[in-house]
């Protein structure tokens, strides 16, 4: 080592180890993760919201005309900051994954129409176990016990809910479990290639490839009329801009800058909003066995979220140490 010249800064250590400079990045980087704590809270809280409004709007309006304004509009928010760094590489993945996205919204717009808002996003947030189920049929990632258990526990949890435990589940219930399985496919699918691509170009192409499908399909199925309902037009506004573009958005940058336990801490709390805006905005009342059934849901989803995200962590610092 040479000897310091006379310009030549000093660095002092704290009791810690730690410099001037370290202490600055880290505040820096306590005060990023706060911020995008606090969006990714208001992104869920958002989300919740969303399934009142929607059952509200499809009600009104057809649910692949809705889908088809929505998406576009999801489109056209999502090119300013996709386009430029877009490729044919993002634009085919982003298609394939897109086609699961635009499957799991059908099965959910459609199911909402005859179920309730709070069993909706109930159901909806089984997708935290239906990810590491699709996971291990797809690309041979293998499940331990805990998933096993949390699935279980969830199932049973479903039956609560859906049921009361004695009768059989609507047909908007079915329809929205399957729209959680394929959520679980799209998870899937994102954790097995969103790396190798850039975050906003592969949203884009997802909303532009559900913006395609349900475009397609809107004049095979429903008459090409515009809304013609204040309510409709703002749930379009909440849905296509807010809760898929924007939110997207915010879920992509959040994943980058926050530790992978507290995001799935938050994003698990998109039920208990949907649970809380269907009991205030439509009024939706459920039993104490329901009430049991969507807690015990929320717990597993909870437990099977933070137990996949430190399995993640947990791979990643190995992968470091070698």
């Amino acid at each position: 080592m040479g000897a310091r010249g006379p310009g030549d800064r000093v660095e002092r250590l704290d009791a810690h180890g730690c410099t001037e400079a370290d202490w600055n990045e880290g505040t820096v980087k306590s005060a990023t993760g706060l911020g995008f704590t606090a969006l990714l809270l208001a992104v869920t809280l958002v989300w919740g919201w969303t399934f009142p409004v929607v059952k509200d709007a499809v009600a009104a309006y057809g649910v692949i005309a809705f889908l088809a304004i929505r998406f576009a509009l999801a489109t056209l928010a999502m090119i300013p900051v996709g386009v430029r760094r877009a490729t044919r590489a993002s634009w085919r993945t982003g298609a394939m994954i897109g086609l699961a996205l635009a499957a799991a919204y059908l099965f959910q717009t459609f199911g909402i129409r005859y179920t309730t808002a709070t069993n909706s996003g109930l159901i909806t947030g089984l997708f935290v176990v239906f990810a590491p189920a699709c996971n291990r049929v797809l690309f041979g990632v293998r499940a331990d016990r805990v998933f096993v258990a949390t699935a279980l526990t969830s199932l049973c949890g479903l039956a609560l809910l859906t049921g009361t435990g004695l009768a059989k589940p609507t047909i908007g219930d079915v329809l929205t479990l399957g729209c959680a399985l394929c959520f679980g496919l799209h998870i899937a699918l994102l954790d097995r290639h969103a790396h190798r691509h850039s975050a906003s170009p592969l949203a884009l192409a997802q909303m532009a490839t559900a913006a395609a499908v349900f475009g397609m399909a809107w004049p095979l199925t429903e008459p090409l009329l515009l809304p013609t309902t204040e309510t409709v037009w703002q749930a379009l506004l909440l849905t296509g801009i807010a809760a898929s573009a924007g939110g997207f958005w915010v879920q992509t940058a959040a994943q980058r800058r926050l530790p992978a336990t507290r995001v799935a801490m938050i994003l698990t709390m998109e039920p208990v909003f949907a649970t809380i805006f269907g009991r205030v905005l439509a009024g939706d009342r459920l039993t104490v066995l329901q009430i049991v059934g969507g807690a015990v849901m929320v717990a597993a989803m909870l437990a099977s979220s933070i137990h996949q995200a430190a399995n993640s962590a947990s791979s990643e610092r190995e992968a470091q140490r070698a």
